[in-house]
């Protein structure tokens, strides 16, 4: 089981979590990833944690003002990046020539989908992986695993069906160690989650539920 854990802009300290995140990981055993903004890449890769950026724009190298260039993320130290989020929406078009960039810099992809049926047109795209995250549940107490378990069987198979190589992720609300089993046990090979570490007084504890179940 894949733990990848967004920041967001929430106001943490993203290498405390980042820490946090790698003991917990080596303690563990159980692969964990932190994705901070992009200008705090450099700073958590320093902690030896796994990388992740939030997100690549679609472009190469060029005039593209404001842009966030997959090849700088990787330079930064990312090792994967997310795709599409729920709060940074890009067209299929631009979600393909993200995809494309990444791959191309080095970088894992996740892309992040609203349903099943948004689950197998990602797939589509050949990432490493989807995550199917419910905009409604996104931030809140109830993880879609327990909220809408068939979603997520719905997306391993909507996955499953156009690429067996594309794992399924499973986002939205998951904060527990109960959370992560449910997901497992429908098939998610990883979580995405933000607020349930990101905004916990405790991130290492915080995690360390999150795993003391796998």
């Amino acid at each position: 089981m894949f733990i990848l854990v967004n920041l967001k802009a929430y106001p943490c300290d993203p290498v405390e979590v980042a820490t946090a995140a790698r003991d917990v990981s080596d303690d563990a055993g159980v692969r964990i990833a932190v994705a901070p903004q992009a200008a705090h890449l450099d700073r958590v890769d320093e902690t030896g944690v796994e990388t992740w950026a939030q997100h690549v724009s679609p472009n190469d190298y060029g005039s593209h003002t404001g842009s966030t260039l997959a090849e700088a993320v990787a330079e930064a130290g990312a090792e994967g990046t997310l795709v599409n989020h729920s709060e940074k929406r890009l067209k299929l078009a631009d979600i393909d020539a993200a995809v494309e960039a990444a791959t191309r810099s080095g970088l894992e992809t996740v892309v992040c989908a609203n349903n099943p049926a948004q689950v197998g047109a990602a797939a589509a795209l050949s990432p490493d992986a989807v995550a199917v995250e419910p905009p409604a549940l996104i931030g809140g107490d109830v993880s879609v695993s327990t909220a809408d378990p068939e979603i997520v069987e719905d997306a391993v198979d909507a996955a499953a069906a156009v690429d067996d190589d594309v794992a399924v992720f499973c986002g939205a609300g998951v904060s527990t160690g109960d959370d992560v089993v449910a997901a497992a046990e429908l098939g998610a090979e990883g979580i995405l989650l933000a607020s349930g570490v990101a905004k916990a007084d405790d991130p290492r504890a915080a995690l360390e539920d999150l795993v003391e179940k796998l």
